[in-house]
């Protein structure tokens, strides 16, 4: 009898563990939204680069894209650069910038920026003689 016992507990138990991993998948599953979150879904986006250094400075090139797509902007000179306006695809995952550029002394800086529809998403920052600053942004 007592054997008989532990057999139908043991049943029950079975049981109510899998009706209790049943209504556990399907409340998880009812909460689903077929939204796509993941990066590099969704809209275009318009994408300018940016690169300003210190008073003396001179940015010598840029590198930039999207998704591995670079174009290198060279024989610059200045402080300042910025790129066109760069349309990236609907599916685009990121955007790269690198600017070298040589400074008067230790103590000069450089600062890349990329800009994404009208707003400053990324920066990355360089200091010394010889200046080499880098950004990467994930859409």
């Amino acid at each position: 009898m007592k054997k008989m016992r532990m057999s139908q507990l043991l049943r029950g138990t079975f049981v109510v563990l899998l009706a209790t991993m049943f209504i556990g998948f399907v409340s998880s599953c009812s909460k689903d939204d077929d939204d796509d979150n993941t990066p590099g879904s969704g809209k275009s986006h318009k994408v300018v680069f940016k690169a300003i250094a210190s008073t003396g400075a001179d940015i010598d090139v840029a590198v930039y894209g999207i998704d591995g797509n670079p174009t290198t902007a060279s024989s610059l000179s200045g402080t300042t650069w910025t790129s066109p306006e760069v349309t990236s695809e609907a599916g685009a995952y990121n955007a790269n910038v690198a600017v070298n550029a040589i400074g008067v002394d230790a103590s000069a800086t450089l600062k890349v920026q990329i800009w994404v529809d009208g707003e400053l998403k990324k920066e990355g920052t360089s200091s010394g003689q010889y200046l080499s600053a880098s950004a990467s942004y994930t859409f």
